[in-house]
């Protein structure tokens, strides 16, 4: 059992979810004693090959059906597949004596919906792609989703943000079990953070409108990006919408799920990240261009909505010459 790891695959998986992890394991043996090493096993939903979201084969060591015995560590991958795909009751059933069965288990990245229709993450705190987090809340309206962690530990409970996530939560395990500097050379031989800063929200896409484009409120959207400079104001938006601002602010939650500050707010973050990705300029330029006061705004707004400074963004993100 120690330091045995079973991955959960399927027809339609990410390969960058199973691909991730293993790579961490692998690596990682070659720092470890040999009765320290870890031993991965892919189980699969499918006997045979199976064939990934980009097309890539994989063919699993065996059938889940078959895995009855204790291990240390048991993960399920995600893939697109997973928002309409369940696989089955007899693939829940198995699922659901993993906190017996398994040390430690988890998802990563959606994966964590075939988690939650076996029943295993009511009462819990998850993260999930940032993409899938209202289909996981509806999916299972008891468990606590946090859309903008990398990933989450509760208890023996182990859940990822998207894709790369995985190897971020690998790398988080590979330290519980022999400590932060096994998981630093790991790191870097892989060429990645040992811990990232910040949330997953610094790598979703840039702002694009929430609504329908014949509504009022999508107009609205399209003219903060096209203004970001100028007052954006409730009162501002509500003249360009044609509404009193009450029933402005009303429909705007309503249908963009967002208050029209809120909105604002995200729109100007990302018209700032492209900045600091692509260019050089002073934070106080980025900071006007995009709408804020200064570059002390800049600075709040970014440890808040990212968790990191902007100095730091553009350090990891930038452009070479950009930093």
């Amino acid at each position: 059992m120690a330091n045995s790891v079973a991955l959960l695959v399927f027809p339609g998986v990410q390969s960058l979810d199973v691909s991730g992890p293993m790579d961490v394991f692998a690596e990682a043996n070659r720092f470890l004693l040999p009765a320290d090493q870890y031993r991965v096993e892919v189980l699969g939903v499918e006997r045979g090959l199976m064939a990934c979201s980009n097309g890539l084969l994989v063919q699993a060591h065996r059938h889940f059906s078959e895995a009855l015995e204790p291990v240390d560590l048991m993960l399920v991958a995600g893939g697109p597949v997973l928002l309409n795909e369940s696989f089955g009751a007899e693939l829940h059933a198995w699922l659901r004596q993993a906190p017996q069965r398994a040390r430690r288990f988890g998802s990563i990245c959606n994966g964590a919906l075939l988690l939650a229709r076996a029943g295993l993450l009511e009462n819990r705190h998850v993260t999930t792609h940032w993409n899938d987090v209202a289909v996981l809340s509806a999916l299972c309206p008891s468990a606590r989703v946090e859309a903008d962690r990398l990933f989450i530990q509760d208890g023996s409970l182990y859940t990822s943000a998207g894709v790369t996530a995985g190897i971020d939560l690998s790398l988080y395990l590979l330290a519980q079990d022999h400590g932060p500097e096994v998981a630093l050379n790991v790191a870097k031989r892989l060429v990645v953070f040992t811990q990232r800063a910040g949330g997953q929200s610094q790598f979703s896409p840039f702002l694009t409108p929430y609504v329908e484009a014949a509504s009022a409120v999508a107009q609205v959207q399209q003219y903060v990006l096209s203004h970001l400079a100028e007052d954006l104001s409730v009162a501002v938006l509500a003249d360009v919408a044609n509404m009193s601002t009450r029933n402005f602010s009303r429909t705007f939650v309503r249908d963009a799920k967002a208050t029209p500050a809120d909105f604002v707010e995200s729109a100007r973050v990302d018209a700032a990240r492209v900045m600091l990705e692509n260019s050089s300029v002073p934070l106080k330029t980025v900071a006007y261009r995009c709408g804020l006061r200064d570059a002390h705004q800049l600075r709040d707004v970014f440890k808040r909505r990212l968790g990191v400074s902007p100095q730091q963004y553009r350090q990891h993100f930038g452009a070479p010459g950009a930093a």
